[in-house]
């Protein structure tokens, strides 16, 4: 294949659809978890599970970066518009997360924060370069995926010297979440589901690779097939893991073979090591506290790290009671299970971080499926 139209036939799919429901043993129940929000929102959007049989559920994860980043982060970033006067550079889908006291980053910019949005953390060193007044604190957040960005900009800012540019590092690691999700003891406040198998990352898979899941599908016996964003790549991950667990295999496959290897991006993977190291711990809004799964400024460019920079101090704090967040990104609960759902919570006005970004559960099902519960069966 080599158009994306190609991954998206219809006829394909069909096919692969009856080679699930072929594959798929009767009376037996397949709970599968994608653990990426971009998944999410292929299966949302192109009806993935519509064209699945009814005892093969797939099961939205917490791989958000938007629906994960907790409170605090946000009132340490809000701290330093408000507070601090920094020029404030973020992506635009960070805006609109709910923070304390009412608070968002829009809602800062709204009361005199010098918050701008940017594509690319390229364009927060260029405005610090623009800006030497001014210091200039890039928000990072993300997966694997958007970490080297970050460090390029932080190894430039070193280099020529910006001594007004600095971030916010919220970067943090797809393994470790796995992993917790199956053995934390906050399955007992949330409930848990019964997993047979996860779709793995595809963008964070580009930079990792897949060797990383090698250990985890061995450890915890839960096999992982790393899958592309189209629906057909969808649909032949579900197909792989249906036969992984009839037969009784528990393996790392890879589907995405035409952008992932085994090693992945080795040179990507040495320049954050160089930049940056694990921290101990860090809050996963909705899951809690997550150990090694959060990356922090080595010492070498602590001049650039925010943390250290300006006098901020990370404070935990608790979600809205009434959200469902928190059960919704451990798979426990659908997003149409929340009181707050389509009525309080919309796109609009979110309440919870999973109706802010578009691969938000909520936000996908709000999208393109929040009528399926009204329809007749």
């Amino acid at each position: 294949m080599k158009y994306v139209d190609e991954f998206r036939d219809g006829e394909l799919a069909r096919g692969l659809a009856a080679a699930v429901t072929r594959a798929a043993e009767r009376g037996r129940d397949y709970n599968f978890m994608e653990f990426c929000g971009g998944h999410t929102h292929a299966i949302s959007r192109y009806g993935v599970a519509d064209l699945l049989p009814t005892h093969v559920h797939m099961i939205h994860g917490p791989g958000c970066p938007v629906c994960v980043l907790p409170i605090g982060r946000v009132d340490m970033a809000i701290e330093l518009a408000l507070k601090h006067g920094v020029m404030l550079c973020t992506y635009g889908d960070t805006l609109r997360i709910p923070a304390s006291n009412g608070l968002s980053l829009l809602k800062a910019k709204s009361q005199g924060g010098d918050i701008r949005i940017v594509y690319s953390c390229g364009d927060a060193l260029a405005l610090a370069q623009r800006h030497p007044e001014r210091q200039v604190v890039f928000f990072a957040i993300g997966f694997e995926t958007t970490t080297p960005p970050t460090v390029v900009v932080i190894r430039q800012a070193h280099a020529l010297g910006l001594d007004n540019f600095s971030v916010l590092c919220c970067h943090v690691l797809t393994p470790a979440a796995i992993g917790h999700i199956l053995e934390s003891p906050e399955v007992r406040d949330y409930g848990t589901v019964p997993l047979d198998g996860f779709i793995g990352p595809a963008h964070v898979s580009t930079v990792i690779g897949s060797r990383p899941y090698e250990f985890f599908a061995e450890e915890y016996r839960k096999p992982v097939v790393i899958a592309g964003f189209e629906p057909l790549d969808v649909m032949q991950a579900i197909l792989m893991l249906v036969k992984q667990v009839n037969e009784g295999r528990a393996e790392v496959e890879n589907e995405f073979s035409r952008a992932v290897t085994r090693e992945g991006n080795v040179k990507a993977q040495n320049l954050v090591a160089e930049v940056f190291e694990l921290r101990r711990e860090f809050e996963w809004r909705g899951l809690g506290i997550v150990p090694y799964s959060a990356l922090r400024i080595r010492g070498h460019y602590a001049r650039h790290d925010a943390e250290r920079r300006f006098p901020l101090a990370y404070r935990q704090v608790a979600d809205n009671k009434a959200c469902e967040c928190g059960a919704i990104l451990r798979g426990v609960k659908s997003p149409w299970q929340c009181k707050l759902f389509g009525t309080a919570c919309s796109p609009e006005s979110p309440m919870g971080s999973c109706m802010v970004s578009s691969e938000g559960a909520c936000a996908a099902h709000y999208t393109y499926g929040r009528f399926k519960e009204l329809t007749p069966a």
